[in-house]
């Protein structure tokens, strides 16, 4: 008679995952899926109503902000990594998610490529801040012998949210216009990052001095 393990039950409903791992999980579904309602049509914004905009500010807009992330996140992380604790993790993951919850609106206000690349740098910046402490925490607090199903649901549900996003971006642009779909991205990604308070008690408390 085959016996069902209870800890292999409801992954999918996050029922048997730790609340840390809870939490981040749903934070990164709201985030990402915000996102992904203007991530494919992003492009089309550029074109639309940046003065010069074309394929090839759309490209080096996004040039600018994975240069800035990818630059950025070895020396971010290997100073988060060097005090001890996890609360300068959660702060640096918090403030970053924050930050780039307003990029959504700074589009708003911009009307030049050069403006657009400035914003590029703001976002680059504050994803290279969020996603090496959202890793640290995630990788600490994940429930040892379920890492695979864990990172699995993480992945599942939040790609989920983005393909479920990706076309009612363009439906919600195209009815609405883009102003509505970005204070609308920037709402959820707020909603996203203040559902990170939930692990605030959570984090294991450290000295706040620098490893030599």
């Amino acid at each position: 008679m085959n016996i069902e393990n209870p800890k292999e039950k409801n992954y999918f409903t996050l029922k048997n995952i730790n609340s840390v791992i809870r939490f981040l999980t749903i934070s990164d579904i709201l985030i990402l899926s915000g996102f992904g309602l203007i991530t494919p049509i992003f492009a089309v914004f550029i074109v639309d109503t940046i003065k010069g905009g074309n394929l090839e500010v759309a490209g080096i807009a996004s040039t600018v902000y994975l240069l800035t992330r990818s630059l950025a996140q070895i020396p971010i992380a290997n100073m988060i990594d060097k005090i001890k604790g996890e609360r300068d993790d959660f702060w640096a993951m918090l403030i970053g998610s924050l930050v780039f919850s307003c990029v959504p609106l700074l589009y708003l206000l911009i009307s030049t490529p050069g403006q657009l690349y400035f914003v590029q740098f703001i976002y680059g910046l504050a994803m290279a801040f969020a996603y090496p402490s959202w890793f640290a925490i995630f990788t600490r607090h994940i429930d040892r012998e379920h890492e695979g199903i864990e990172w699995g649901t993480y992945h599942t549900l939040v790609d989920l949210g983005g393909a479920g996003t990706a076309a009612l971006g363009g439906f919600l642009a195209y009815k609405f216009g883009f102003n509505l779909l970005f204070v609308l991205v920037s709402l959820v990604s707020f909603a996203g990052s203040f559902f990170l308070l939930g692990i605030y008690r959570k984090m294991r408390i450290g000295y706040v001095i620098y490893k030599k």
